[in-house]
């Protein structure tokens, strides 16, 4: 559907006045995003004398980042495709997993501070941000989806697991920025 399209496409019709693309398939873009970026400084990073012997572990990181990419670019149509549909338990499951994703993406970026390449480290403080934003905005739209759940156990646990998530989240974050912080000399 967006995949294949142009961003302008994209954003013209995030924009228009049409029920979808919408909040939650922008979150999924948002941290594809995000994801996208941990590749890159990895990318700079690999083959660099200075940072040989971290290569298993960034070749790790790029593999899962890669991942991540992927299936949050594929999440950008497919919460398109539940809004349209109105099915709620796609409603509901797209921004679970976007925001599921979102987290792991996140959970790469401190290791990038030290194993990265130094002149792409403002680039990993992007990168977390993109997520933290992404993991957010997916929150949001697992919570208005969760308005009215019949299930109130499984609500519940949804709700605490993004609780949780969030406050990790932004700990990575702010570790994150303050470790850029210092190495630019802010």
């Amino acid at each position: 559907m967006y995949r294949d399209k142009t961003l302008t496409t994209y954003l013209n019709d995030l924009a228009a006045k049409l029920p979808a693309p919408g909040g939650g398939s922008a979150a999924a873009l948002t941290s594809s995003l995000g994801a996208g970026l941990i590749s890159m400084v990895v990318a700079f990073t690999l083959g660099k004398p200075r940072y040989v012997k971290y290569e298993k572990e960034l070749r790790e990181v790029l593999s899962e980042s890669e991942k991540l990419r992927d299936k949050l670019l594929e999440l950008v149509d497919l919460d398109v495709q539940a809004y349209r549909s109105k099915n709620a338990r796609d409603s509901l499951g797209v921004p679970l997993m976007t925001a599921r994703l979102s987290f792991e993406g996140a959970r790469l970026c401190p290791q990038l501070v030290k194993k990265g390449n130094v002149n792409l480290i403002s680039d990993v403080a992007v990168a977390i941000q993109l997520l933290e934003a992404g993991f957010a905005a997916a929150a949001a739209n697992v919570e208005i989806n969760l308005r009215g759940s019949a299930d109130k156990k499984t609500a519940s646990a949804m709700r605490k697991e993004l609780k949780s998530k969030s406050r990790i989240i932004k700990r990575l974050r702010a570790q994150t920025e303050e470790r850029v912080g210092e190495i630019i000399g802010r």
